[in-house]
């Protein structure tokens, strides 16, 4: 992994997808309501990125911060995620989609770690779309815990740092960089998402809540991706020498 270059090839996409619980609000629903809605607008993201040529595609589904959250909303997630993924197992496999999960495995209940990896396991083969789904995520605890490890690597550098990170946090040692960053909802914030890997990412901040987020949102967010310059701290090119 290098923070001073972007690889050539298919983008990493991470997205914060908030606003659910507002969007179920401003309806007069509950708050799950607004979970489901937005569990339907990552089933319909994913195949998207698939489709947009997305190579990575990372999704913040539950903060280590969201542990703060009512007991019965958070257990209502957890069975959501969990519905979700076996829902989406066969279609990720006949896509070619490979799902890894990040963050902490520790504190899930036992039977989402157990569909977690029986989800991981189907999709190990996927060459296509590789899918994170972050839970019980937390960058600055995941640097923490990689620090404490890494004064022991014979290897100083980002690139060591940035593998026994991935190593860490479960994402396998092909982590790269995030190229582009997109957070619904209105706010405009990281909120303690993959700090390390978000270095130099380009960052587009909608105001749509999640659950409206759709596949013509990922283009356009990809679309405006790429009328940025990417200069990493160097001159523009007609500038240079």
């Amino acid at each position: 992994m290098s923070l001073r270059s972007s690889p050539p090839g298919p983008l990493h996409v991470a997205i914060i997808p908030d606003g659910n619980g507002r969007w179920a609000i401003q309806r007069g629903r509950p708050r799950r309501a607004g979970h489901q809605a937005g569990a339907e607008a990552i089933r319909r993201v994913v195949d998207a990125a698939a489709d947009l040529g997305v190579g990575h595609l990372t999704l913040f589904a539950f903060s280590s911060d969201n542990w703060e959250r009512p007991p019965g909303e958070v257990d209502a997630l957890f069975a959501l995620v969990r519905q979700f993924m076996l829902d989406q197992a066969s279609h990720w496999v006949a896509r070619g989609t490979r799902l890894r999960v990040i963050g902490r495995r520790d504190r899930l209940p036992a039977i989402l770690r157990a569909v977690i990896a029986s989800v991981e396991e189907a999709t190990a083969e996927g060459r296509g779309l590789q899918l994170r789904i972050a839970l019980d995520y937390s960058a600055r605890e995941e640097i923490l815990r990689t620090a404490t490890r890494f004064y022991t690597t014979l290897e100083i550098s980002q690139e060591a740092f940035g593998e026994m990170l991935a190593r860490v946090s479960h994402a396998g040692e092909n982590f790269p960089d995030v190229d582009l960053l997109i957070r619904t909802g209105g706010e405009q914030r990281l909120s303690d998402f993959l700090l390390w890997e978000c270095a130099y990412a380009e960052m587009i901040f909608s105001k749509k809540m999640w659950p409206e987020f759709g596949a013509a949102d990922l283009e356009a967010a990809i679309r405006e991706y790429h009328t940025r310059p990417r200069r990493f701290g160097r001159l523009p090119e007609e500038k240079a020498g």
